[in-house]
């Protein structure tokens, strides 16, 4: 039965559960499907970097048999599932996209594996990234660049590009993602889909591979608002085992995305709208939302934030400095690749499979990205660059202090333009990193923020517009985002049916 499941592929999580529910699949059937697309369609994308077929059809297996008895874990008992590859996953592959770690397999899961896992989703495997999320077109990887569904001489963007691919593509009905910079908004702008970045801390970073630790933050992607609030829902909470983490009262998140529509004070910083990489389409798809959430009885409030400009720089004065630290337990003696010993030296050997461990094993972004910030945390810079762009940070933050005392949420747009060609930006970092231009400052000052897409570009590649809110905001912002998407009429879209 599964190979006819093709009805399943204009379908919400919701519109899965009810056919688990009433017995119309099974899991097993459910996960063949998207096993066979994946076996199928992948190659043409690279999304996947690992696909633990074998496990994932002895769980849903059990997930069947847990149904059959009544004793569904949860009401996602059963639907599949798939992770970016620098979440770890125990007993397989945690690569982080990068030859250093191309053989490591993770002896624990991370906290949002666990959650998943005792809800009973079904994970299928590991999606494709930039090596250690660090890049905007998931070109960095060691397993080669993913591509975007839409368009494959294009990029799916990064750095999670593999699991928005997954998402649009329908290898995938949901995926997990982490997002620095925009590594969730972006590819989910570009490969329209819809992905979140909570609040930080309000998901565990427990078992998530760390780039700059300030910043990182696990999020959904799905094909609808009410998809990313459903993960959400199990994903979310305190873990003790994370420092950073937010001892914050569980909420429904779905519960909270219908009811009395309220008036909402919808935020635009208009000089986002004028800024020259913008592209025409994109700036009117801005307009267009704009327009209709006044419709509606919405209030669009003119905002100003000085210091949003400083965004992209002080990102990257802050994010090379945290990798710089964290990277530097790849040194080859403890786990994944190492080098093996050079010709001897004057050095010690030590040293020596230090530096052809770290030279060898990482790639040039990452190797550049460890260098920019060894030197801004280096004697007589650091409180120039470093110490200087924590004070920056502040000055964003403040920015939305002051902006979220007068509305509920910031509209604008996630990307300055739609998916560029592969190979175009990758030889130019400067270009890459503009890219983050309406994403960064978001991560910056920690507050949850998501790219819905909106009607497509005359090319028919997506557009997506982006929506942030206060911190532990999400209720309000999924709802706003809904609302968004029940007004334009919007249906998911599949890329390669």
């Amino acid at each position: 039965m599964w190979y006819s499941l093709a009805i399943m592929e204009f379908q919400s999580l919701d519109d899965i559960v009810a056919r688990l529910d009433s017995r119309q699949i099974s899991s097993l059937e459910l996960t063949r499907f998207y096993l066979d697309r994946i076996r199928r369609i992948d190659p043409q994308l690279n999304s996947f970097v690992y696909v633990d077929e074998s496990g994932a059809l002895e769980e849903a297996k059990k997930s069947d048999a847990r149904r059959q008895r009544n004793e569904c874990m949860s009401q996602l008992d059963g639907v599949p599932i798939s992770l970016k590859d620098n979440i770890c996953t125990r007993g397989t592959p945690t690569s982080c996209g990068s030859r250093i770690l191309s053989d490591y397999r993770s002896p624990f899961d991370a906290e949002v594996v666990a959650r998943l896992r005792q809800s009973g989703m079904i994970i299928l495997g590991k999606t494709n990234l930039d090596e250690f999320a660090m890049g905007g077109s998931t070109e960095t990887s060691c397993f080669g660049a993913s591509r975007n569904p839409w368009d494959t001489s294009r990029t799916c963007g990064g750095s999670s590009g593999g699991s928005a691919a997954a998402v649009a593509a329908l290898l995938s009905p949901v995926t997990l993602g982490s997002d620095t910079g925009g590594s969730i908004r972006q590819p989910a702008a570009f490969c329209g889909v819809c992905g979140l970045k909570p609040t930080y801390g309000r998901v565990s970073r427990y078992g998530l591979v760390a780039y700059a630790s300030s910043l990182d933050q696990i999020g959904p992607f799905g094909r609808t608002i009410k998809d990313l609030a459903t993960v959400l829902n199990v994903i979310a909470g305190h873990d003790s085992r994370d420092s950073t983490s937010l001892s914050t009262p569980h909420e429904d998140f779905v519960a909270q995305l219908e009811g009395a529509k309220s008036p909402y004070r919808i935020g635009v910083v208009r000089e986002h709208l004028e800024h020259p990489s913008l592209d025409d389409e994109v700036r009117t798809a801005i307009l267009n939302a704009i327009k209709l959430f006044q419709e509606i009885g919405h209030t669009i409030v003119d905002l100003s934030m000085p210091h949003h400009k400083y965004a992209v720089p002080t990102y990257y004065i802050v994010a090379p400095s945290e990798a710089s630290s964290n990277l530097s337990r790849y040194d080859g003696a403890h786990f994944g690749y190492r080098a093996d010993f050079p010709k001897p030296t004057a050095e010690s050997p030590l040293v020596s499979m230090y530096k052809s461990t770290r030279s060898l094993g990482f790639g040039t972004e990452v190797k550049r990205r460890i260098m920019l910030g060894t030197f801004a945390l280096s004697a007589g810079y650091s409180d120039k660059y470093y110490v200087k762009a924590l004070q920056v940070r502040r000055l964003i933050r403040n920015d939305y202090d002051q902006a979220f005392q007068t509305v509920d949420a910031i509209l604008g747009p996630t990307t300055p333009t739609t998916p560029f060609t592969l190979g175009e930006k990758v030889n130019d970092p400067v270009q890459m990193y503009l890219e983050d231009l309406y994403t960064v400052s978001a991560n910056l000052a920690g507050v949850p923020a998501l790219s819905i897409p909106v009607n497509p570009h005359s090319s028919g590649l997506p557009i997506g517009v982006q929506l942030q809110a206060a911190p532990l905001q999400e209720s309000k912002l999924l709802r706003i985002a809904h609302e968004l998407h029940r007004e334009i009429g919007y249906v998911p879209r599949v890329a390669m049916p």
